[in-house]
């Protein structure tokens, strides 16, 4: 039986990779008592885990490879598997880069918020991020998007805090591509804090993912900050916290825009916030938020799609 010097290849990194692992493990098992900077070796050991998914995945690809009869067909699918798999591992590189620069940012102590659920509740009234319940926001895009974000009268119980739900839904050129339930709290202080999601994407009406979906309290996830009560540059906060699914972070840049829509008129003293996430290093968005009304504008920059407030009712 032959045996190629690729899979030679692959065998040797695979097992590079594990003592790679085994030594990384070693180490945070030893700095377990007393991390002193928790942030950054999360960061090391989710990179691990993301390498530890593009292995997988290229072994995968190449048993399915394996079964091509057409060996020109045979050869070409395990180049794609390499190449996939470099792209993975690239990307993997490219997540931890952006993770630890959130860490320079953020500091090193243990995300760890504390929860009392006796000073959280379901009535959203920061001027920032307002959700009064039977209120619909409705925003349209220079790309074709329709999304409209409907504050119901429903509330969730998470880590014993009834959070308001907010349907937020999403058409391109008429279709529904996501359909989402976002849970919100606001603690006695005024900072409204995001509790968790239900996220589906749709393709020709089916449910293809609910990627990003998570609810404090489950599997490790955690709140994150969606509006602090009283703003000021520089500010910086993880909107949401569950590694590999929801790592949000947000940057408050200004707290004196200027915004003028239709309908709106001029708004000023709004916030603008820097929005990023480890787990899609490239994207950034800049967000206006408006005193009394909430968010107005959301720039994409790596797209350039902006998404402006067409209504707000009642």
């Amino acid at each position: 039986m032959q045996f190629p010097f690729r899979r030679i290849v692959a065998l040797l990194r695979f097992i590079f990779f594990l003592l790679g692992a085994f030594f990384l493990i070693n180490l945070f098992h030893a700095a377990s008592a007393a991390p002193s900077n928790a942030c950054l070796l999360a960061s090391a050991v989710s990179e691990r885990s993301c390498q530890a998914g593009a292995q997988s995945d290229y072994f995968i690809a190449l048993a399915k490879c394996y079964n091509l009869s057409d060996a020109g067909a045979r050869k070409a699918c395990q180049q794609q598997a390499q190449a996939d798999q470099k792209d993975a591992l690239q990307s993997c590189d490219d997540q931890n880069d952006a993770r630890d620069n959130a860490c320079r940012q953020l500091g090193g102590a243990p995300y760890d918020p504390v929860i009392d659920a006796k000073k959280f509740s379901g009535i959203i009234t920061n001027t920032f991020l307002m959700f009064t319940a039977g209120t619909t926001f409705v925003y349209e895009s220079n790309f074709g998007q329709h999304n409209e974000v409907v504050v119901t009268n429903n509330t969730r119980n998470i880590l014993g805090a009834d959070c308001r739900e907010v349907h937020d839904t999403v058409k391109v050129n008429g279709k529904l591509t996501e359909d989402t339930l976002d849970w919100y709290c606001q603690d006695q202080d005024g900072n409204v804090w995001y509790f968790g999601e239900n996220s589906q994407e749709l393709e020709d009406g089916l449910v293809v993912s609910l990627e990003g979906s998570w609810t404090g309290g489950i599997d490790g996830a955690k709140p994150g900050l969606a509006m602090k009560a009283n703003p000021k540059v520089g500010d910086v906060y993880r909107q949401e916290f569950l590694p590999g699914v929801a790592e949000d972070i947000a940057e408050v840049l200004s707290v004196t825009e200027t915004i003028t829509l239709p309908g709106f008129g001029t708004m000023n003293n709004c916030i603008k916030t820097k929005e990023t996430t480890p787990l899609e290093p490239d994207a950034l968005e800049n967000k206006f938020y408006c005193p009394g009304v909430g968010l107005v504008r959301d720039i994409d920059l790596q797209t350039g799609e902006t998404l402006d407030l067409v209504s707000k009712t009642p």
